[in-house]
């Protein structure tokens, strides 16, 4: 817990677990894996360990600094340290808007699940219910909401392993009483090579898979609220290649081994619900929407405890109103819970009123902040080790690999994303880049106007010791 934040150290160690292991599990896995299928084929697998690899270095990264530093701001606190006031004030805002956006998208796919169920109830009264409810777990206690936490990351664990089981068995013919014919690791080959549309698809495939990746850094922001936050980020940080391995590319594995990837079914029906189908599974549509269900409840839970938990950072540094790092009785920050939702609302409410505009705007102009949170932790990284090594080189217990190479070439291939992006007009990842760097720029004049006018106030007159109040 950061000394004197106010926040309580009410996340007990196998919430931070789940919580760290559920972490890298978003719906975009369930939901957005076809498309990727369908347009990199078997070689999708290497977009995702291309993905899975970055993310292992940048989490690596974030873990030295946060190993040294446990905080509720996480690499934006970091990021003020190493790079100046204007980084930490920039990627900390740009971060929780990203997460308060997340928070419509993912009300309205757990809402539209929930009006399937019961249509008696429409759709925006779905996302409603929804919202309210884990706005009252985040603020009842942070054990609430890892005690959550813990219960949704658990179900996501287990469908995934039990589906990577399952259909390994399968592939390999030994799954009792399930007669697969299609399934089979000539698939990954037999369709027109592993590269059906040549290695260009590789790339494509990363812009389509690397936000579905956003979320594995939730363990270092929480682990300032756990009883031994170091040890919690060092836990995480070197676990978070097994569990890339088995949740991501495990189980994209078993999906193209299952069935051939050009097979009609996995656009139509997802990827997950035809493998689950070919398998002959009944009622396999419905068991994925209870399972993608629990990943937007748990995205949500978990998003908006990491907006609020920045906003409480910013209002610490004093880069955000006063009232947002102001905890009650039980160590909440309500206002910023408050605050991260309301956003939420609105943009809720643009999700229905102009899907196409207004709505649309906003997932585009946040949907390039992960790849700048982990350019910025790259180069947060890269001077933080010089000042812990100078200030507390005992603090180093995480260490990032062949320090400083490794991360100036995780930071270029970030940046080749990036560049890459903006010659994709297919997939919208021009657009995407764009909108991102104008918020990206806006928050950053921001952030820079600030600091000067700062600069330019006089200093406050000395305070003599009559002046002085005792605060009891």
């Amino acid at each position: 817990m950061t000394p004197g934040s106010g926040l309580q150290a009410g996340l007990k160690n196998r919430h931070l677990s789940m919580i760290a292991i559920g972490g890298v599990i978003g719906a975009g896995l369930f939901v957005g894996s076809s498309s990727g299928i369908a347009t990199a084929g078997p070689g999708i697998l290497l977009s995702y360990a291309l993905v899975g690899t970055l993310v292992v270095l940048v989490m690596r990264m974030l873990g030295e600094m946060s190993a040294a530093n446990p905080t509720s701001g996480s690499f934006s606190a970091h990021a003020d340290r190493a790079l100046g006031h204007w980084a930490g004030f920039s990627i900390g805002w740009l971060y929780w808007f990203f997460w308060v956006v997340v928070l419509a998208v993912e009300a309205t796919a757990g809402a539209k699940i929930l009006e399937g169920w019961v249509p008696a109830v429409p759709q925006w009264g779905w996302a409603l219910i929804v919202m309210i409810v884990l706005t009252a777990t985040n603020l009842v206690s942070v054990g609430s909401y890892g005690e959550f936490e813990f219960w949704f990351a658990g179900i996501k664990v287990v469908a995934i392993g039990a589906f990577v089981v399952i259909g390994l068995l399968a592939v390999f013919g030994v799954l009792p009483g399930v007669d697969a014919d299609k399934a089979s690791f000539a698939n990954l080959t037999s369709h027109d090579g592993f590269l059906p549309h040549g290695p260009g698809a590789i790339l494509t495939g990363v812009l389509l898979v690397v936000f579905s990746f956003m979320g594995s850094e939730i363990a270092t922001l929480a682990a300032g609220e756990s009883e031994d936050p170091q040890r919690a980020v060092t836990k995480s940080t070197n676990s978070i290649i097994w569990r890339i391995g088995v949740f991501y590319l495990g189980s994209i594995l078993v999906v193209v081994s299952l069935l051939p990837w050009n097979d009609p079914s996995i656009t139509k029906d997802g990827s997950y619900v035809a493998a689950l189908n070919s398998l002959g599974i009944a009622h396999a549509g419905q068991i994925m929407n209870v399972i993608v269900l629990t990943s937007v409840l748990s995205c949500l839970n978990s998003g908006l405890y990491t907006a609020s938990r920045m906003a409480f950072s910013l209002g610490e540094r004093g880069d955000a109103p006063k009232a947002f790092a102001r905890v009650n009785s039980r160590g909440v920050p309500m206002t910023a819970i408050l605050a991260s939702v309301v956003f939420g609302f609105v943009a809720v409410f643009f999700n229905y009123l102009s899907p196409d505009t207004i709505f649309l705007f906003l997932v585009n102009s946040s949907g390039a902040v992960a790849l700048f949170v982990w350019l910025v932790i790259c180069f947060s990284q890269l001077r933080m080790r010089k000042i812990i090594q100078r200030e507390a080189p005992e603090k180093l217990v995480v260490r990032m690999w062949l320090y400083p190479y490794l991360t100036w070439a995780t930071a270029t291939l970030i940046v080749g994303v990036l560049v890459y992006m903006l010659f994709d007009t297919e997939h919208d990842g021009r657009q995407t880049v764009l909108l991102s760097l104008l918020v990206a720029a806006i928050v950053l004049v921001i952030a820079v106007v600030r600091q000067r006018l700062a600069a330019a106030r006089p200093a406050p007159a000395a305070e003599s010791p009559a002046d002085k109040v005792s605060v009891g």
